[in-house]
């Protein structure tokens, strides 16, 4: 098992489509591998697919060790880009060390961790038996593991290979629940007197709701909204529609809306939005650098339809309003978010509707409920209706964790450093498995990945090369 053989699996997975709640292909990819290689599999009725391979002989008596990677990616592409998640491969290219997908996101997230399990299904290398986990539409809700049921996978132990730090040991995980408010409104006639000016904020990096919510990034969405929050005072101004960000856990990178204001006041506003674009680059000048904006005359076959005065009101208030970015860190370890907030997106839907989705994250379960009740609280004074997907669970550290120790042993000795141990900001599944599985002891831990849920996802290849080579080393030495 080698870091060359991985990537050859991976860039085989790159031409699959697996957006979240679509992996059949995926499934199917997984199901042909284990029947090529002899192996044992299953599929329950939710899509999770479990692949055996037995011990070694003289291995027999190895408790079983199970890996684990989701099947699924986030599917993002910048503005303008032309390329089709349900059929399309991932476009990459390999630059400095880097493997790097620049239009679209490259699935490296969770991509190498299905890579690295079937390298290790297939390789020569003397393990007791194992059981290699694939679970779906991890990045929407978790809904593989949600559903998993009692039995489908025996072992005990369990390393999970959804972290995107090389030479970090992850042993704890914030919980998250996700928060929708819905916007009805009516239509109202455009002005005649007025002109239509659509405005768009792009460029901004975005990334992970989880890993990069305390970076300080741009979050268009919320930025758009302040502009048009502003401009309100200086008089009547239509709104026409709205729409920014797309994944729950992604940071909204682009956003735009068209408004109608009076043909003496165009310009002006025009001018202001100018201005805004130019104030909004210095400050992100250091975390954000590439975040831009820029108007143009709107002509769309909705121009002469609003939404109503006081609904638009209400939506850009509370869009301002709802807390966005880091609420609290924690105070037990040091540097590590506790709780935030993301402000994911706004969206025009159905009979009249508007759409906001915002993901709440934390690893204390009390504070993920009030910040969630915040955020509901928010939207409700607004005139929303608001709902919650069902919340998952966070998981807390075992300090005390076997598999830790053969891991940060297995590194130390391999490389001469010792590996951080951390816990996460970001949602893993093992919450939920600790959950559903109270005896499981597990560990989390990956090759380096930047720029996870947004265009421009890149893995580092030499640290992909480190991380095969501890992972190989962690199974032998399992025991």
């Amino acid at each position: 098992m080698d870091a060359q053989r991985v990537l050859e699996i991976f860039k085989e997975i790159t031409k699959i489509p697996r957006e979240s709640g679509h992996e059949e292909p995926m499934t199917q990819f997984l199901l042909d591998f284990a029947a090529k290689h002899s192996l044992k599999a299953k599929r329950d009725a939710t899509g999770n697919v479990v692949i055996s391979r037995p011990a070694c002989r003289g291995k027999e008596d190895v408790p079983t060790l199970v890996l684990q990677a989701h099947q699924d990616m986030v599917c993002e592409k910048n503005a303008g880009v032309v390329h089709d998640f349900t059929k399309d491969p991932i476009k990459y290219v390999v630059e400095n060390g880097w493997m790097i997908a620049k239009d679209t996101t490259l699935g490296a997230d969770d991509g190498i961790g299905i890579a690295s399990c079937l390298a290790l299904l297939e390789s020569n290398l003397y393990t007791g038996p194992l059981e290699c986990l694939f679970t779906i539409s991890e990045e929407t809700g978790m809904d593989g593991a949600m559903a998993l049921e009692p039995g489908f996978f025996t072992g005990k132990t369990l390393i999970n290979l959804d972290s995107e730090d090389e030479g970090e040991l992850f042993v704890g995980c914030a919980g998250g629940v996700t928060t929708y408010a819905t916007f009805k409104y009516a239509k109202e006639e455009v002005k005649v007197s007025h002109r239509l000016v659509k405005l768009r904020l792009f460029g901004a990096m975005g990334g992970h709701s989880g890993d990069d919510i305390n970076k300080e990034r741009c979050n268009t969405v919320q930025q758009l909204a302040r502009f048009l929050f502003e401009e309100m005072k200086y008089g009547p101004m239509q709104l026409i529609h709205i729409n920014g960000g797309n994944k729950h856990n992604a940071i909204a990178r682009e956003a735009e809306a068209v408004v109608a204001v009076s043909a003496e006041r165009k310009k002006e506003l025009i001018g202001r939005f100018n201005d805004f674009v130019k104030a909004l680059s210095a400050e992100f000048a250091v975390s954000d650098p590439e975040v831009t904006g820029m108007w143009e005359h709107y002509r769309g076959a909705d121009r002469r339809v609003a939404i109503d005065g006081k609904t638009a009101e209400k939506l850009i208030s509370a869009l301002v309003a709802v807390h966005h970015g880091v609420l609290a860190m924690s105070q037990d370890i040091p540097g590590l978010v506790e709780t935030s907030n993301n402000l994911a997106s706004v969206k025009m839907g159905k009979y009249r509707t508007i759409e906001v989705t915002t993901s709440q994250r934390s690893s204390v379960e009390s504070a993920r409920d009030f910040i969630a009740d915040k955020v509901e609280a928010c939207f409700r004074l607004a005139g929303a209706e608001v709902e919650r997907a069902d919340p998952y669970p966070g998981w807390k550290p075992n300090m005390n964790s076997h598999i830790l120790k053969i891991s940060f042993d297995s590194y130390k000795a391999l490389f001469g450093n010792e590996p951080k141990v951390k816990a996460i900001h970001a949602g893993l599944e093992c919450g939920l498995f600790l959950e559903k599985f109270p005896d499981l002891d597990m560990i989390s831990f990956g090759p380096t990945l930047r720029g996870v849920h947004a265009p421009g996802e890149k893995l580092d290849l030499a640290s992909n090369e480190k991380f095969v080579k501890h992972l190989a080393d962690v199974v032998t030495k399992f025991k």
